[in-house]
């Protein structure tokens, strides 16, 4: 598997990362929650919501550029949050990876986050995630399928729509209720989805489509962007 598997619009980019691992240095985890954003007005996929919104800027750039490479920034200047970009070279959209479950390098993962009731709590939510993988705003533009580089995306075979759920966007202002976080259900390392309070009021439950049409309501998420 490669980047181009992940050269394809938003939501089919974040749910071809569920089930993945993303490895830096001595820790790896298995991601189970994702979340989709698109780019600016100009592109196939306009999301008010995504950092690329309003156009390239000199933060956002790598969103622009090719798929497989990592954007990371800080949550309210504390948390370093990890997003995969995603979609042909020159049109925005990223994925961020709220969570993941530790499958190796435990013992630095428990010691990155000492503070964590369990070992499923460790890399429940983005800021969590990036604090045990131990990545930081230098590793900006890493190229994750880069067999040299510290930080990688190994992609295994992709997971049936059946055991994948989907619900609106945890903490964000506009665009709240598009339906493009993916999750696991299965997985306890998925967190509860909390709605932004400054979300406008949405006029009915957000649901989706499940497979053999049934409908699938949201249930879990994290709470932190």
């Amino acid at each position: 598997m490669s980047f181009d598997d992940l050269v394809v619009e938003p939501p089919a980019a974040a749910r071809r990362l569920l089930g993945a691992t993303l490895r830096s240095g001595p820790v790896a985890v298995r991601i189970v929650e994702a979340e989709a954003y698109g780019g600016d007005p100009a592109g196939p996929w306009p999301d008010p919501a995504s950092h690329s919104g309003r156009g390239r800027t000199a933060r956002n750039a790598v969103m622009f550029g090719p798929a497989g490479v990592l954007y990371v920034y800080l949550s309210y200047g504390t948390h370093t949050c990890i997003n995969v970009t995603s979609g042909p070279d020159g049109t925005a959209s990223a994925v961020l990876v709220r969570a993941g479950e530790v499958i190796d390098g435990l013992e630095v993962a428990r010691a990155r986050r000492p503070a964590a009731r369990s070992d499923t709590d460790l890399g429940r939510g983005p800021g969590n995630l990036g604090t045990v993988l131990g990545i930081t705003l230098a590793d900006y533009g890493t190229p994750l399928f880069d067999p040299a580089s510290p930080i990688r995306l190994e992609l295994d075979g992709a997971i049936d729509a059946a055991q994948i759920a989907s619900g609106p966007r945890v903490g964000v202002s506009t665009a709240a209720d598009r339906p493009w976080r993916f999750w696991l259900p299965s997985s306890p390392a998925v967190s509860a989805y909390r709605r932004s309070p400054r979300a406008p009021l949405a006029a009915a439950p957000a649901v989706v489509p499940g497979a053999g049409g049934r409908v699938r309501r949201n249930s879990r998420g994290s709470a932190m962007n």
